[in-house]
């Protein structure tokens, strides 16, 4: 991931080239080159790049990671306050804490909304199991929640079910054969 620095030094080289442009545009009006509304153009498409550079180089772009959390990948989200995660049907209930406290720091949005005015992001985490051959079923292993308006919330509450792992470590032999 770029930094800010990063960010900055392109910044002035896309500010260096909207100036050149600025005055190729100012001698194609001169000297009525034909092409003179076109480096108009792309005078002003270098402006909103330049300008764009300018804006990631003031803001940090951070993401945290928490380590030992595992990979997964949503399967719902309403853009809202409701979103369903999948993980392989092997996890185990400290890489579930792991994982969701990453779900929770990689779904937050400030453009999230709540259509029934809750205020707060659920994230469930789910599995498929196979109990038998030509048979899928979803396990809901456990959730988190946290705040919809705040990045750094301290109060996030994860809950982990502790009887679907009860199941889920029944069920995986069969998941395992499938």
């Amino acid at each position: 991931m770029l930094t800010t620095a990063e960010f900055f030094v392109a910044f002035k080289w896309a500010g260096i080239l909207t100036l050149v442009s600025g005055v190729l545009s100012l001698l194609g009006f001169l000297f009525k080159w034909g092409v003179r509304f076109r480096l108009v153009g792309i005078t002003g498409f270098m402006g909103v790049l330049t300008g764009g550079l300018f804006a990631l180089s003031l803001v940090p772009l951070t993401r945290v990671q928490v380590p030992g959390a595992l990979h997964y990948t949503r399967v719902y989200d309403n853009g809202g306050s409701q979103t369903v995660i999948a993980l392989p049907p092997t996890i185990t209930e400290s890489d579930l804490e792991l994982t969701l406290r990453q779900a929770a720091n990689d779904l937050f949005s400030q453009g999230r909304f709540s259509s029934r005015g809750e205020n707060q992001l659920t994230i469930r985490a789910r599995t498929i199991v196979h109990p038998e051959p030509g048979l899928s079923k979803p396990l809901f292993l456990g959730q988190v929640k946290r705040s919809l308006g705040v990045r750094d919330d301290e109060n996030i509450e994860i809950e982990i079910y502790a009887d679907q792992f009860s199941e889920l470590s029944k069920l995986k032999p069969a998941a395992e054969d499938a």
